[in-house]
């Protein structure tokens, strides 16, 4: 791989135009038309940015970047021929409006050569993840998905759920479409198979067995119930289980039971029937099963309103191990083979793909995208979108949960519209608000405050935006809720000056769809958990910042007499306190909104109570790690003993130099 010194990065949806042909047009130099409602000396422009690029450009595979005035990202994509791709973009023949926009934009653009094809498929799935192009298809996922890890790092392997990179030494078995999903499994799966799931260190510091033991939903390997050869055997079944050789599993606990049974010994036959029983659940309180399909994921995609639904199910070990709705953001002019294609490329960014994909539509360069998922996953994945038989059945099965997850979306949407334009309405707004943001602070004597912020727009409560603040400032005294309100809102509205500045670039247009993608950094309201006091406070903040009070509506919302919901007040600056009528949706709606933002930030709130509260004295001195911190832990037993010991005990503790027992010895006695 190799990079070709540019500027930056580009697109990638028009068809392979043939070189001769591109490079015939490009040379002379004739004016192209767009069909496209904009200043055609901007289109222009954009067209001799891209010529000055092709001139350079090898005939070779790679990926590409293109890039606006201000050095963002309007397009990523790949190329067999980068000569040859980048060159269609200048011929102004059959571009859609949003190609034309594109180029319009493009002031420099960035290339990537790579060896094949194959891995520039890859890279470009990755950048549109990394860098989120707003002309690209985006997947628009905050969080990974769930699996299950049996560890293999340890001599008593724990079986845990797992989100995220996966460094740690095992086996992974998944993705799940839930935590509920995991955690159901992993229920189950210990009563079966009695493995552990405790964390090393709770292991290792165990005298006698936990409640898990007690319950048979663990063999005990912490303080040697089990001895480690069978708890091998128990690691091996479960890893053949969830490989997919449950029949033979099964069939080993069946024998056991039998033999255990012969040889009267009753209770380890009746430990072997409740093992058999767990297996039984996992496999039965599935929703669909089938008995064609061992491990294979099914993507269904459905279109409506110019909006696109990816309804995925995941199947292993012939089981159905849950489902998961997706709302990529995609242009409307694109069509379903190309979202589907540029969909599965960055699914698959962060996970393997299992052995069969089954899709319900038929994609292009379906054989480039086996290979790359192929490479990736280092085994050999098939892609199919079948016609007919049982996995036709399954897909249409899977395509009507997508229409039934689109439809179920936009009809939440059109809702919150409502209720969007019904509290514009009420608070005399010029027009409804496409993003609101509710602030709140929670602590209890001023110990462990947290500011807390929500976001709300047309799609509903936008949680990837949330944000928690931890109060800084040291001349806030304790229990100072205006303090607090203050210092949030400073903090929240400085950043948002520095790094999106209100020029009207960041604006949304008028009739852009929130849902499908164009959510606005700025609130055009805000609203403050507090009365006349808090919303001074707020109004401060933002003045201090430079945001004047044209600029965002500041709401504060005084709870009723008695704190009942319904009695609230409302300020608003240079009015009158007023009350909304008591059946009013955008009452309601507020209401709604208050609450979310009481629950969240008291949850944080709790959150780093219970981490200060769990905090160990050890982890602030510098120099003391895990390995350390283990090390005297178990020499002494508690951080009381460690406290009380004098510099000659710390040094003789396995793996405590000289100057770890000082630096431990000198940070207890200048507290004490």
């Amino acid at each position: 791989m190799s990079r070709i010194p540019t500027n930056d990065v580009p697109p990638d949806i028009l068809d392979n135009e043939d070189e001769e042909d591109a490079v015939a047009v490009l040379e002379s130099g004739s004016d192209v038309e767009f069909d496209l409602e904009a200043n055609p000396g901007s289109v222009k422009r954009g067209t001799e940015v891209i010529k000055r690029f092709w001139t350079t450009l090898p005939n070779a595979p790679g990926v590409y970047r293109m890039l606006d005035v201000k050095h963002e990202v309007l397009y990523v994509g790949k190329a067999n021929s980068l000569k040859n791709r980048v060159g269609s973009y200048a011929r102004g023949q059959a571009h859609s409006n949003r190609i034309a926009r594109m180029i319009a934009e493009t002031a420099s653009m960035e290339f990537v050569t790579t060896a094949t094809e194959t891995e520039a498929l890859l890279l470009e799935a990755n950048l549109i993840k990394q860098l989120r192009p707003r002309y690209n298809v985006l997947l628009r996922d905050d969080k990974s998905l769930p699996y299950i890890l049996l560890t293999g790092d340890h001599e008593a392997p724990q079986l845990v759920k797992h989100r995220g990179a996966r460094k740690r030494k095992g086996d992974y078995y998944g993705p799940f479409a839930s935590v509920w999903a995991v955690n159901r499994t992993i229920n189950a799966l210990q009563r079966a198979f009695l493995l552990r799931s405790c964390n090393d260190s709770y292991y290792e510091n165990r005298t006698r067995p936990c409640l898990l033991f007690q319950i048979k939903r663990c063999s005990g390997p912490c303080t040697k119930e089990i001895l480690p050869e069978d708890y091998a055997e128990l690691t091996n079944e479960a890893r053949a289980f969830l490989s997919g050789k449950s029949n033979a599993v099964k069939a080993h606990i069946t024998a056991e039971m039998q033999q255990a049974s012969e040889d009267l010994e009753f209770e380890r036959a009746a430990r072997c029937r409740d093992r058999l029983a767990a297996l039984s659940a996992i496999q039965g309180v599935q929703g669909i099963n089938t008995q064609s399909i061992e491990e294979a994921d099914v993507f269904a995609l459905d279109e409506q309103a110019g909006q696109f639904c990816v309804e995925v199910f995941f199947f292993r070990n012939w089981q159905n191990w849950g489902n998961r709705a997706y709302f990529p953001k995609a242009d409307k002019s694109l069509s379903k083979q190309e979202v589907l294609t540029s969909f599965l490329a960055q699914f698959y960014d962060d996970k393997p793909a299992p052995r069969l994909i089954l899709l319900s539509h038929e994609i292009e360069e379906l054989e480039l995208m086996a290979a790359a998922l192929s490479t990736r996953a280092e085994s050999k994945v098939e892609i199919h979108a079948p016609k007919r038989g049982e996995r036709r059945q399954l897909i249409d099965y899977v395509l009507r949960n997508a229409k039934e997850a689109l439809g179920r979306r936009l009809a939440d949407t059109a809702s919150q519209q409502k209720l969007l334009i019904s509290l514009g309405q009420a608070f005399n707004l010029e027009k409804a608000p496409k993003r609101v943001e509710v602030y709140d602070n929670s602590h209890i004597m001023g110990t462990n405050a947290v500011g807390a912020m929500i976001v709300a727009g047309a799609s509903g409560f936008m949680k990837q935006n949330y944000r928690t603040f931890n109060m800084r400032s040291e001349d806030l005294k304790p229990g100072d809720d205006y303090g607090m309100m203050r210092e949030m809102l400073q903090r929240r509205f400085a950043r948002l000056v520095k790094e999106n500045p209100r020029d009207g670039s960041q604006e949304v247009a008028a009739d852009a769809d929130v849902v499908d993608g164009s959510f606005p950094a700025w609130p055009d309201l805000v609203l403050i958990d507090g009365g006349k006091g808090q919303l001074d406070a707020a109004r401060q903040a933002l003045a201090e910042v430079g945001v004047g009070e044209s600029d965002v509506a500041l709401i504060g919302i005084a709870k009723g007499r008695d704190r009942d919901a319904g009695r609230e007040t409302f300020f608003k600056i240079g009015q009158p306190p007023f009350k909304l009528p008591p059946r009013d949706p955008a009452l309601y709606f507020v209401q709604r909104l208050r609450d979310e933002a009481h629950r969240f930030a008291i949850g944080s709130h709790r959150a780093k109570r219970k981490r200060e509260m769990t905090k160990n004295p050890l982890d602030e001195i510098a120099g003391i790690g895990p390995t350390r911190k283990r090390a005297l832990l178990h020499h002494f037993g508690t951080v009381k003993a460690i406290q009380r010991a004098a510099l000659e005990d710390l040094v003789k503790a396995p793996g405590v130099n000289a100057a770890t027992a000082r630096a431990v010895y000198d940070f207890f006695h200048e507290r004490g």
